[in-house]
């Protein structure tokens, strides 16, 4: 249960804005998005924070290359995030908060972890003494012998301990900054997003969820500094979703195989991705390949097809006396049941493909337009849970005015007629299905 009955907050590290986000990013994004969808269906209010980090190493050189203000690089793929997000179904956040508009709140809380001996100061720079958080590595498991094999440590910083690391970055040369106690500066990576948590979720969240890459030493050190300015607890569960690799490859730029979603957007519908997604459990890590990605786009056709068809006997006006309640019944139980598992996605995606069988035998040869009604119905529901409910695609006049033209001609005898037209209808994208019912338009 969330520490607030009824209200469930989650805190999850979004993007950093400096260019496309790429296929990488996108699972975490869809994972976390659909967890929220999840609880909302469950009835419980839900204050999801995704942030924007706006102001970093990477943001700072992109901005130099480009000779443009980080606000302007920032604003400029913070929009791009939001086109490429639609795509794949990803829902806005009740809040977006971005790490420049909180330098006030920043500053304040590396202010109070000097206070209280847990951060020094040292030529405009300033870090969190990792020594004065004794349950450092808590979250991770690692020893103090482990961090420091994986530590980058820079022999330039001035550091009482190697593991110690920046709240607050003195500024270079040239480079945009704010003014604080210590000096123009800008924050560092971890502190921003503590203080976003902080600031719209409170000292205590229900669930902090991210990367697996961002255990260490993204996640330990936001706990080492939330915990060590509050005193509380600062996320009651974490979620980390697992790396995805291209052709079993890691992706890198070096091997060729990084791809950005605005890449991926060229070659496949985004819906699909998601699908693909969604179709391993968010701890294991996925491969990315076409033959996979192909049996996804089948998978997401098979929900199309069936909802068409759903759609199609719902508006005949058919009479019948099918029997779906029990099948409903059993797709809502099983679904939950899976989704309730860790949020097993890929189990109720099987629940979902099963219940679509069920329902193209049931409405195989029997036409009953209010038990198609109440199947489409339940079948959408738990596809909007997971981000898969295909956009509604309003028939053009156009093709409409063809359907109509080549009806007639059907009429009268003229199947040449129809069948040209039938191919100007394919060639607006759309297909025909002449069924006891009436025609059946389908977009390609």
């Amino acid at each position: 249960m969330p520490l607030e009955p009824g209200h469930v907050k989650i805190y999850a590290c979004g993007p950093t804005v400096y260019n496309f986000f790429h296929i990488g990013n996108a699972r975490p994004f869809i994972i976390f998005d659909t967890m929220r969808r999840y609880f909302e269906y469950l009835g419980f209010k839900v204050t999801f924070v995704q942030n924007f980090t706006d102001v970093d190493d990477k943001m700072i050189t992109r901005a130099e290359q480009e000779r443009t203000t980080l606000a302007e690089l920032g604003e400029r793929f913070i929009m791009e995030y939001f086109k490429d997000a639609e795509g794949l179904g990803i829902r806005a956040a009740t809040v977006h908060p971005r790490a420049t508009q909180h330098i006030g709140e920043i500053i304040s809380i590396v202010r109070t972890l000097i206070e209280k001996g847990h951060a020094y100061v040292n030529d405009g720079d300033v870090y969190f003494d990792v020594k004065s958080f004794p349950d450092y590595g808590k979250l991770s498991g690692q020893s103090a012998q482990d961090r420091m094999a994986g530590a980058r440590i820079d022999v330039f910083e001035q550091k009482k301990n190697p593991e110690d690391f920046a709240l607050w970055k003195a500024a270079g040369p040239g480079e945009e900054g704010w003014d604080s106690p210590w000096g123009k500066g800008r924050p560092g990576w971890h502190i921003e997003c503590s203080a976003m948590s902080m600031k719209y979720l409170g000292d205590t969240i229900d669930i902090h969820a991210g990367g697996q890459d961002l255990i260490f030493p993204h996640h330990e050190n936001e706990i080492a500094q939330s915990e060590a300015v509050t005193g509380k607890p600062f996320a009651r569960y974490w979620l980390h979703n697992g790396y995805i690799n291209i052709n079993n490859e890691k992706m890198s730029k070096s091997k060729g195989n990084f791809f950005t979603v605005r890449d991926i957007a060229k070659k496949y519908d985004l819906s699909v991705v998601r699908l693909f997604m969604l179709s391993a459990h968010y701890r294991s890590p996925i491969n990315f390949s076409e033959e996979l990605i192909a049996q996804a786009a089948s998978a997401m056709a098979r929900i199309k097809n069936c909802r068409d068809n759903l759609k199609h006997i719902a508006q005949s006006g058919a009479s019948g006396e099918t029997n779906v309640a029990s099948h409903i019944t059993a797709l809502n139980a099983r679904f939950r049941q899976a989704m309730d598992d860790d949020l097993n996605t890929a189990e109720a995606l099987g629940v979902i493909f099963e219940f679509i069988r069920e329902a193209n035998q049931l409405f195989e040869n029997g036409k009953d337009a209010d038990a198609a009604a109440e199947v489409l119905t339940a079948l959408d529901n738990v596809l909007e849970v997971l981000g898969l409910l295909p956009k509604e695609d309003k028939i053009p006049e156009r093709v409409e005015e063809l359907v109509k033209k080549r009806q007639e001609a059907r009429a009268a005898r003229d199947y040449a007629a129809a069948d040209g037209i039938r191919d100007q209808i394919l060639s607006l994208g759309y297909t025909l299905k002449d069924t006891p019912d009436g025609v059946k338009i389908s977009k390609t």
